[in-house]
């Protein structure tokens, strides 16, 4: 009996390989000098070189799709120099006008809304005749609009000439330009820039704060506010107010 398990245990002192070669190495293992451990040649060196590269990559890949998440993030809806949808506008002759397109050299463009039977919106003559004097002098287009098809342009033509208004005039019979300037009653005016961007729309001033009251002299000139920041590369600090007039027929 000790005999056969002297056969079968390695002698006390001895290695395990030593006594029988229970543990091999792999023949293409090699021990590192100076390290005491072993590697298979080629396999740990492939991955210590590939595991960096793999991840700048994809450091790489993941900066240069949030740049161009950010870039279209950022980008304005309204480009300058895009081409703007066609707005169903008329000159009183009946000519189709697109007044941002026309538009290529003015620094902000003016819309004021009127109604022809608004008595306010036909009050604010002499005021809208001053605004107009002082500013398309600066490179501010200036334009009347008439919404809807209710009247002639007989008709707005006998109204403009009774009350001297001054500018250029449009009709909106489809309130095109009436929902893209957010405009609500008239008198109401609404300014854009060169691009398309709506920058202020609201009363001309706060001659009346509401339906039935009327101040002698405004106290606030919201219109030429909002103009005189524009032509000082200033955001405009008010960009709405609330205008007071006559409703426009046709909205919801």
């Amino acid at each position: 009996m000790a005999a056969a398990l002297r056969r079968v245990l390695p002698e006390r002192g001895r290695s395990p390989s030593a006594a029988g070669g229970l543990e091999q190495r792999s023949p293409a293992a090699s021990t590192a000098p100076g390290h005491g451990c072993r590697c298979e040649p080629g396999r740990l060196a492939v991955r210590r070189r590939t595991r960096p590269v793999s991840a700048v990559l994809l450091l790489a890949l993941a900066l240069l799709l949030a740049t161009a998440a950010v870039a279209s993030d950022e980008r304005p809806s309204t480009r300058p120099g895009k081409p703007h949808p066609v707005l169903a506008l008329v000159d009183l002759d009946g000519g189709a006008v697109d007044p941002f397109q026309s538009a290529t050299n003015s620094k902000a463009i003016v819309f004021v809304f009127m109604g022809v039977d608004c008595p306010i919106a036909n009050r604010y003559a002499p005021e809208l005749r001053r605004l107009y004097k002082k500013f398309t002098l600066q490179k501010v287009d200036w334009w009347l609009v008439y919404p809807g098809a209710d009247h002639s342009a007989e008709t707005i033509r006998k109204r403009i000439s009774e009350f001297n208004h001054a500018g250029k005039v449009l009709r909106d019979p489809k309130l095109a330009l009436v929902r893209k300037a957010q405009a609500k009653v008239t008198p109401e005016a609404a300014v854009f820039l060169r691009d398309g961007r709506l920058v202020y729309h609201g009363r001309i001033d706060d001659r009346h704060p509401e339906l039935g009251t009327t101040r002698p002299t405004p106290t606030r000139r919201d219109l030429e506010r909002a103009l005189e920041e524009i032509l000082a590369n200033k955001p405009v600090s008010q960009p709405s107010t609330k205008a007071v007039g006559c409703l426009i027929e046709g909205l919801p």
